[in-house]
């Protein structure tokens, strides 16, 4: 983690810094990896370098854009998946993933911007959320997978002769 930009001010402010610090934080666990070693399977579920970045695009999109902004999917900047965003096209690059990630977190700021931290949405999974809930949620979740990329990219760096078809045996 590189260290925050601010570390007082409003509630709002703070909530915005952390939250765009967990966002450069997840992106920089996929930065400097080659495309192969981006997309090299270390887990058994769909969880890879840049699989992680595509599936916060997604996360963006769907709090920010679709609960938050209640803007329609034709709408949003780009698609909502029922798997979670983690498939990634073969033909799709780091770079090009990171600059869809880093438009939707633009939406997303766009969007949050004029709205109340305590303003609700209704979301059809979790009930009635707030716009602060959101921030905390989403800093979380990008934080959370940070962890789970610079672990994977700890291993691929490694050299770590580890895949789905070898798993670690633990004892």
């Amino acid at each position: 983690m590189t260290a925050p930009t601010r570390t007082t001010g409003t509630e709002r402010e703070l909530l915005e810094t952390m939250l765009d610090q967990a966002r450069a934080d997840l992106v920089d666990t996929v930065r400097g990896l080659s495309e192969t070693d981006a997309r090299r399977r270390l887990v058994l579920s769909l969880t890879t370098p840049i699989a992680l970045i595509k599936h916060a695009a997604y996360a963006e999109r769907m709090w920010f854009q679709r609960t938050l902004g209640r803007l329609a999917d034709a709408d949003c900047d780009g698609p909502l998946w029922a798997h979670g965003g983690f498939h990634v096209d073969d033909a799709e690059t780091v770079t090009e993933v990171i600059a869809e990630f880093e438009r939707a977190s633009a939406r997303a700021r766009s969007v949050a911007a004029g709205i109340p931290l305590d303003e609700t949405r209704e979301h059809p999974r979790v009930g009635v959320v707030s716009l602060r809930w959101i921030y905390l949620a989403m800093t979380a979740e990008f934080a959370r997978h940070a962890g789970h990329g610079d672990i994977l990219r700890e291993q691929i760096r490694a050299g770590a002769d580890v895949s789905v078809d070898s798993p670690v045996q633990l004892s």
